[in-house]
């Protein structure tokens, strides 16, 4: 149970950490969210459960594919703020990132990378 807190506490330390210091700086908070902290804390605790290489691999490699569909999200995201408000702006971004996931997915399909 103590290893379910600490996993639990450390990966919220990260997410407040990346919030906080975009308060402070716009670069430096877009800096460590573009980092892949809760991808290399999910690969670390994935191997200090003992999960075997495959599953660490496999994840990394998934995570790769599924990266990808997210990136036009982030593109839109400062074009639609301004005109359309924070809620809404956050709601397009959710159908974007879905529709290019789902778009990304049957690209891939064609090349023998399945992700559904």
């Amino acid at each position: 149970m103590a290893w379910i807190i600490t996993k639990y506490l450390l990966t919220a330390v990260m997410v407040i950490l990346v919030s906080e210091l975009a308060k402070k700086s716009d670069k430096l908070g877009g800096l460590i969210a573009a980092l892949p902290l809760i991808t290399v804390l999910t690969l670390i605790w994935l191997y200090l459960e003992k999960q075997s290489m495959e599953k660490i691999s496999n994840h990394a490699w998934y995570t790769l594919w599924y990266v990808l569909p997210t990136l036009p999200m982030f593109i839109a995201f400062p074009l639609l703020l301004p005109k359309l408000g924070f809620w809404p702006t956050l709601f397009a971004g959710c159908i974007i990132t879905t529709a290019s996931f789902f778009g990304f997915a049957l690209l891939l399909r064609r090349f023998g990378i399945e992700l559904l």
